[in-house]
């Protein structure tokens, strides 16, 4: 069977022990966090979302996959920090999903990627209002601020969480994701400096480019 669609059916038990087993079995083999997040996790749970929107599943049973996944990241995380022995580089990252969007595990994926390349990262999750990361940014000065959304019509969120948060005053780059955008533009919600990543493969590839820094005015 395949491994997201095996790793599926255990995350709508609830079974947490078999989850994380599958996931240590494939940890054990020497596959990275990218392969792991991508070609399993997130696969996994695109194939609940089909099932969900098919009417396979009841809201019930994708809330309860949700939050074994979530246990599985932290788990996983956890693991990796032990096993790696990272060295922080000095920058900080904080990431969240705009206001009213519920969906955060891609999100939680992507912060545990920028925690192994040596940043620091706060993980702030669901439905974020814009006014209390502003605080919370201006506090904190992290050099990149990731934000996420999956639902369509929260990309108008985007327009003013993207102009303020680039314009604080220490300009963090400003990164946005999100599954929606393999599949649409959204381009017209930023500016030349936002940065729209549209898997984790987009984000491992921006943060070994960045690997001992970032510099929030360049765009790539």
């Amino acid at each position: 069977m395949d491994k997201a669609i095996e790793l599926s059916h255990f995350l709508l038990e609830g079974d947490q022990d078999a989850s994380w087993e599958l996931l240590e079995a494939e940890r054990k083999a020497s596959k990275d966090s990218l392969y792991i997040y991508e070609n399993i996790i997130t696969a996994a749970m695109r194939h609940i979302g089909h099932l969900w929107e098919t009417n396979r599943i009841t809201v019930a049973d994708e809330h309860l996959a949700t939050s074994t996944c979530d246990y599985i990241l932290a788990r996983y995380s956890w693991q990796k920090g032990r096993d790696m022995q990272i060295s922080l580089i000095g920058k900080k990252a904080m990431f969240l999903c705009v206001e009213n969007e519920q969906h955060y595990l891609g999100l939680k994926m992507a912060s545990q990627l920028f925690s192994e390349y040596g940043w620091e990262t706060k993980f702030h999750g669901p439905n974020l209002p814009l006014e209390y990361i502003k605080k919370a940014a201006v506090e904190w000065k992290p050099d990149a601020i990731c934000l996420s959304f999956s639902i369509l019509y929260h990309a108008e969120q985007l327009r003013p969480y993207i102009k303020e948060l680039e314009e604080l005053p220490n300009r963090p780059a400003v990164i946005v994701g999100g599954r929606l955008l393999s599949q649409y533009e959204f381009d017209r919600y930023g500016s030349e400096q936002t940065l729209f990543l549209k898997n984790l493969e987009e984000v491992n590839d921006w943060l070994d480019r960045h690997q001992h820094g970032v510099n929030s005015n360049v765009g790539s």
